[in-house]
C-alpha cells in the first residue's frame, strides 16, 4: 500500500513584509501522506537560565514522515535568528487524500 503521493502545485506567491517582498517558486512539490500522523508526544520543556531566555526558543518535537513511517523528532532549544522572532512549529495540514507536512519556520 502506498502511503504518500506527490502533487505539483502551480501558482506564484509573494509575501510582503516590511519594506520587501519574498517570492516563492511558481511550482512546488507537496507530499500527501495517506497515513494519519500519531498524536504529539508530551515533552518536558527544560527551563532556561534567565540570560538565555531572550536569545533562545523551544522548538517542540514533531512527527516527520521518512517515506515509510512517522518518526519522532525530539524538541530542543535553538538560537533566535533575530530579536522577537517567533517559531511556528512543524505540523500537518489535512488535505484531500491525506495529510501534508508543514515544516517549522521563523516569522
Amino acid at each position: 500500500m502506498q502511503n504518500f503521493t506527490r502533487r505539483g502545485l502551480f501558482g506564484g506567491l509573494a509575501v510582503v513584509a516590511g519594506l520587501g517582498a519574498v517570492s516563492m517558486p511558481a511550482f512546488a512539490d507537496e507530499i500527501i501522506i495517506t497515513r494519519e500522523p500519531p498524536p504529539l508526544r508530551h515533552e518536558v520543556i527544560p527551563v532556561l537560565p534567565r540570560e538565555r531566555a531572550e536569545l533562545e526558543v523551544w522548538q517542540p518535537g514533531h512527527w516527520r514522515w521518512d517515506g515509510r513511517e512517522h518518526v519522532w523528532v525530539e524538541g530542543h532549544y535553538v538560537a533566535r535568528p533575530r530579536r522577537g522572532a517567533e517559531w511556528v512549529p512543524a505540523h500537518y495540514d489535512r488535505r484531500p487524500g491525506g495529510w501534508v507536512f508543514i515544516d517549522g519556520h521563523w516569522r
